[in-house]
Formats: C-alpha cells, sequence, structure tokens
C-alpha cells in the first residue's frame, strides 16, 4: 500500500496548493466535477449522536439548530482494536490515506489544515457539537494565535493538534535535510507550546518522497496522514468515486470569507456536516484508530 501511495503521491505537483485556493483535492493529481446538492435537498441521516473519546459528552438539539443542521451529528465510538494499518519500511513513517473500517462501518473523519484563519465562532461551534477535529498547523501562519488553537484542542471535543511543516513547501522539491528541518522544526515548535509532540504529520499539497518519510520517521512521526476527500466551499470533492467511503479522511482548512467566496468558516463546516448526514455517516476521532 505504502508503494501504491508514493505513486500516487508523485502526481501531486499538478494539484492545487492547500494554502493557495478554496479548491485542493491535492490527491491523486486529479479532481471531479460531482457535486453534492445543495443544503436542504437532501435528506439527513436521523441516526442517533454518540459521543466522541474523550469528549464531555454530547451536544444538545438546541446546538445543532443554533448551527443550522436538522439533525445531531452521530459520532462513533472509540474501537475496540485498532485497525490493521499499512506499514513501511524500516526508518519510514507509514503512509495512511483512508482507515480499514469494515465495509458497512460508514464512519469518516474530520481534519482541518494550516491554521491562517482564526474564527471565534467556529470555536463556539466546535465546541457546541463537541465535533473531534484533528488540526494540522503550519508554523508560520499557525503561530500568529498558537492560542486559538490550544482553545480548540481544550473545549471538550477531543481534537488534536498534529504537524503541517514549518513554512508549508512542496516538501519533494526539498533535500532530505531540509524536509527533516521543516518536519522535526515544527515538531519541537508544537511540542514546546503544547506540551506533547505530534505523532501525525501531514505533508502541504499531499506532495512527499521516500525522503520525507525517512524524515518524518527520525522526527518522530508514527504517521504521514493523507486523505479520500476535500471539503470545498458547499460540497466535497472525491479523489475517486462520487461518494464518501467507510474510513474516509476528510480534508478541510482554517479559512475566512476572503478565500471562501464569502462563506465563512463556520457555514463551510455545517455543510460539510450536512453532506455527511445526507450520505448516512457518523464522524469518528482519528487518533482513535490510529
Amino acid at each position: 500500500m505504502v508503494a501504491g501511495t508514493l505513486a500516487a503521491g508523485a502526481l501531486a505537483l499538478s494539484l492545487t496548493g492547500c494554502g493557495d485556493s478554496v479548491d485542493p483535492i491535492e490527491r491523486l493529481g486529479r479532481k471531479t466535477t460531482q457535486e453534492a446538492p445543495e443544503p436542504g435537498s437532501g435528506t439527513p441521516s436521523a441516526a442517533p449522536s454518540g459521543t466522541p473519546s474523550g469528549a464531555a459528552g454530547t451536544a444538545s438539539d438546541e446546538a445543532y439548530r443554533k448551527w443550522g443542521l436538522e439533525a445531531p451529528v452521530a459520532y462513533a465510538p472509540k474501537p475496540a482494536r485498532k485497525p490493521q494499518l499499512p506499514t513501511a519500511g524500516p526508518g519510514r513513517a507509514p503512509v495512511v490515506d483512508r482507515i480499514p473500517v469494515a465495509p458497512d462501518d460508514k464512519v469518516v473523519f474530520l481534519t482541518f489544515d494550516d491554521g491562517a484563519e482564526k474564527d471565534p465562532e467556529f470555536l463556539e461551534m466546535a465546541a457546541d457539537l463537541k465535533l473531534p477535529i484533528s488540526m494540522f498547523l503550519t508554523d508560520n501562519v499557525a503561530s500568529a494565535d498558537y492560542g486559538h488553537f490550544e482553545k480548540l484542542r481544550d473545549n471538550g471535543s477531543a481534537s488534536t493538534i498534529n504537524n503541517h511543516t514549518l513554512t508549508h513547501p512542496n516538501l519533494r522539491t526539498l533535500s532530505f535535510a531540509a524536509q527533516k528541518h521543516e518536519i522535526c522544526g515544527q515538531q519541537e515548535r508544537l511540542e514546546k507550546r503544547f506540551g506533547t509532540r505530534p505523532t501525525l504529520m501531514r505533508p502541504p499539497f499531499g506532495n512527499y518522497n521516500d525522503d520525507t518519510l525517512r524524515a518524518a520517521s527520525e522526527c518522530g512521526v508514527a504517521h504521514v496522514v493523507l486523505w479520500r476527500v476535500s471539503m470545498q466551499i458547499n460540497n466535497f470533492q472525491y479523489a475517486e468515486g462520487s461518494a464518501l467511503k467507510p474510513g474516509d479522511i476528510v480534508l478541510a482548512h482554517f479559512r475566512g470569507p476572503s478565500e471562501l467566496k464569502g462563506a465563512t468558516e463556520t457555514r463551510m463546516t455545517a455543510r460539510m456536516l450536512q453532506r455527511i448526514q445526507e450520505q448516512g455517516y457518523r464522524i469518528g476521532r482519528l487518533e482513535d484508530y490510529l
């Protein structure tokens, strides 16, 4: 699986960058044009809400209505056993782009990248809804207010903070030493700021090579995390097909109205949750499966 993923990563130079566009499929060198229906045209899942692992509790019905949802978000409990994940060669961090769950286990995972937008309303939304978010932060845009992301981590939703390099370069264009500086440097800054050394890392643009995996391993990264689905302003883009699949890792970004064509981060997230509900999926906490 790692070899196949490396081949996919080799196509990433042609992709739109996650720091440059609201249209960042950044995966497999292609985009799909399949669009989900606009909000309100689908039928939201009526599945009962669960509790993400480590969360203080579930949100009230009032909270869901407050953020424009017609039904509670369903959360997947922590699995009794972690699934068998891909492995890599000695001294290399393995790559994960979908969690290998059972075909009938309709669970997906929310990840947010970069950290340019620091919307206090989003903090309120994530806390109200108890959203378990895996954050992948880039130092040169997130560090202006790391306290914002600390609040998001500590809001009772079991969200986590992970590595997205120091300056968001295309790692495949850098030497091994430069890649290690980008990855280890952010490991050290995040550990110093938040008290925990991340175990997950996402390469900018989804671009990586064997040097990336070696550098990540030497920096203490357990898994290099990619994705199969990206959230745009209103709808998903899929790396393959036109619907979510069990175990999909969903990519979103901390972005504001100037990058979302007037939409807010909270509105984009509400639409993302609606799309997940319309397809009958629950949300899991990524770190519970890795």
